[in-house]
């Protein structure tokens, strides 16, 4: 009965050197390309999205319990709530209401 089982966290490795990738890869592209800035933040928008779906899975242990509809109804609801607050935080930062100012 003894399990095959390696002492490394290659999926905590391979989630770090993930995560270390996608940071890199959108510091580039925020710094030495060309993009208009609207495409600059599209392409770190994805790259940020993608890399906490790797946190989630690498390290959350998204996958693993009994229950995986609730753990999925509960990431769903909280990537619903992280989409809004970015999204509506750069709503309100690039076309905020400019109030006129009273003296």
């Amino acid at each position: 009965m003894s399990q095959n089982k390696s002492h490394a966290p290659w999926s905590h490795i391979i989630g770090f050197l993930g995560s270390i990738l996608l940071t890199l890869f959108a510091v580039w592209i925020a710094l030495y390309t060309d993009l208009s800035t609207l495409a600059k933040i599209i392409v770190i928008f994805l790259f940020a999205f993608v890399q906490a779906g790797v946190q989630l899975f690498m390290f959350m242990h998204i996958r693993e319990g009994k229950d995986g509809v609730t753990q999925a109804g509960h990431t769903i609801f909280a990537i619903f709530i992280a989409v809004v607050i970015v999204i509506g935080s750069y709503f309100v930062l690039e076309f905020g209401v400019h109030l006129p100012q009273h003296y």
